[in-house]
């Protein structure tokens, strides 16, 4: 599929593409032939119009036990005392119940980044991965977390000194990857503040931004920039590849299509999300996945708010 992308970008021929996280699944389709139970909007672009909330709704999560949690944090803080990994993003399945269906929760919710897949899974996204314009490519990592509310919550989670540690260690991790698929390479921000609603409450989250030069000629090669920067940064952690395999025998489930990537081409430019703040479908059940990221200053309690946190409808 990687390069069923490079043909079609040589042709200028506008696709949207999933990538699930561990790159096994890949679903790529000519926007003119787009099935239609697939909806996204990227920014400004969608394939839908936006339908109000008109009735009340629930959610109920029932989240990982704090101990089971916790074991989880010991095992990482291990890896990264043996040296394996410095920064490892954590995730669970957590089950949730709502009165609304898939479908509703997608069209209801308000997100930068948001895709529907077949009645499958939907994601409601806050974290542009990469933007490709005018031969420059753009990426976003999004590391570190804070209920708005807080007293003084901009200068908490900018003067936290876990917090810095493990997003700076994300941006230079972003650096590298840019560096493997274009050239003079500039962090442009460093550290800066995005508001975002998680049902009744806001969080702040910090991001940065990263840039490098392509070739004029990237068009003929999108599937083979895709996949030398997949999976993104900002949902494995450092080193990419070892932490991956840490990733994979502390987790007790799949992840999927969670925290993959999809994005649209549209012949001139290539905008693209993470897939975080993620509901899954299986067998009519609900299933909400979330995590963080996990450094050896981390604390099991705060980190378990966090995932709790993350677990909400944007309505």
């Amino acid at each position: 599929m990687f390069e069923y992308m490079n043909s079609l970008g040589s042709a200028k021929k506008p696709f949207l593409f999933v990538i699930s996280y561990d790159k096994q699944e890949v679903f790529v389709q000519e926007l003119d032939k787009l099935d239609s139970d697939i909806y996204y909007k990227l920014q400004s672009k969608r394939n839908y119009p936006r339908k109000p909330i008109n009735q009340s709704y629930y959610l109920h999560k029932s989240p990982i036990d704090y101990t089971t949690y916790k074991n989880s944090i010991e095992l990482v803080k291990e890896q990264i005392k043996d040296g394996n990994t410095y920064l490892l993003n954590l995730t669970f399945k957590t089950p949730i119940e709502s009165n609304l269906t898939l479908l509703e929760i997608f069209r209801y919710s308000r997100a930068k980044y948001k895709l529907y897949f077949k009645d499958k899974f939907i994601c409601f996204s806050p974290e542009r991965f990469v933007l490709i314009e005018d031969n420059t490519i753009s990426t976003y990592p999004m590391k570190g977390t804070i209920d708005a509310s807080l007293p003084n919550a901009k200068e908490q989670i900018l003067n936290d000194t876990k917090e810095m540690a493990e997003h700076t260690m994300i941006v230079d991790l972003m650096r590298n990857d840019l560096g493997i698929v274009g050239n003079t390479i500039r962090v442009e921000k460093f550290r800066y503040i995005d508001k975002i609603k998680a049902g009744k409450k806001e969080l702040l989250q910090v991001s940065s931004k990263i840039t490098a030069k392509l070739s004029p000629f990237w068009h003929n090669h999108i599937g083979d920039i895709l996949d030398s920067i997949t999976p993104a940064g900002s949902i494995t952690g450092t080193p990419k590849k070892k932490t991956v395999e840490i990733i994979d025998s502390i987790e007790d489930y799949d992840r999927e299509f969670y925290t993959g990537v999809f994005g649209i081409y549209d012949g001139v430019s290539l905008d693209s999300a993470v897939m975080i703040r993620f509901i899954q479908k299986d067998d009519d059940k609900l299933y909400y996945k979330s995590g963080g990221g996990i450094t050896i200053d981390s604390t099991p309690q705060s980190e378990y708010e966090e995932l709790i946190d993350k677990i909400y409808l944007p309505i």
